[in-house]
């Protein structure tokens, strides 16, 4: 098996295509897909975000190094079902109603499936309706919120309460986040956990499927 140094090099600075490169150099040399996420991908998002925390890197870098998990987890991805690989979590994911705000979602969804989460992304300006559908429909463990604008916080109230209506918020753990959402009103809401940023989003994610 190779030592995927250069696979988390690639994801560390952001190199899509020379991820998807060294991706597929390590599984015909023989590292299983399981390998490649848990010992390529996860350790070089994991170092992502850290540098993140400490202000090492920005949204820009975060962005790139996204996008260089996406399409490597868009090879993976088939080769951990035929394998019978588990997710970490299945996580739905989407902008409240009347935001059409997609940057800050998308980050947090190639975070998580770097991290060995399944997302599941409903897209913008998704109505409560449609988060209920997704919950009853599908083996949800967490449900991701995002707002990016003041005006649309009621959305994000507006969709735990259409998960209560439905009979169906016991079953799922939600995570809210996005520019003007604070921790404070997160525990208005009710919401089980608040991310400020992507890499954080993360942590909480596992700390709430865990439990």
């Amino acid at each position: 098996m190779s030592d995927l140094s250069t696979l988390r090099e690639a994801v560390l600075v952001g190199n899509a295509e020379g991820a998807v490169a060294a991706a597929h150099v390590d599984l015909d040399g023989g590292t299983t897909p399981l390998d490649l996420m848990d010992q390529g991908v996860r350790p070089a998002m994991a170092e992502v975000g850290r540098r993140f925390e400490v202000g090492d890197y920005f949204v820009p870098e975060l962005l790139m190094a996204a996008r260089a998990t996406k399409q490597v987890f868009e090879i993976v991805r088939p080769l951990l079902v035929s394998a019978g690989a588990k997710p970490q979590g299945r996580v739905v994911l989407g902008t409240v109603q009347g935001d059409q705000h997609d940057i800050g979602k998308n980050l947090v969804g190639a975070m998580l499936e770097g991290s060995g989460f399944e997302v599941i992304d409903l897209g913008v300006d998704v109505a409560p309706e449609k988060i209920v559908q997704a919950v009853q429909h599908t083996d949800v463990d967490l449900v991701g919120l995002s707002s990016l604008l003041t005006t649309t916080l009621a959305g994000v109230s507006a969709a735990l309460e259409a998960l209560v209506k439905a009979d169906v918020r016991d079953h799922v753990k939600v995570m809210v986040g996005g520019a003007p959402v604070t921790d404070a009103f997160a525990s208005s809401v009710g919401a089980d956990g608040y991310a400020e940023n992507a890499a954080v989003a993360v942590e909480v994610a596992k700390r709430l499927v865990a439990h």
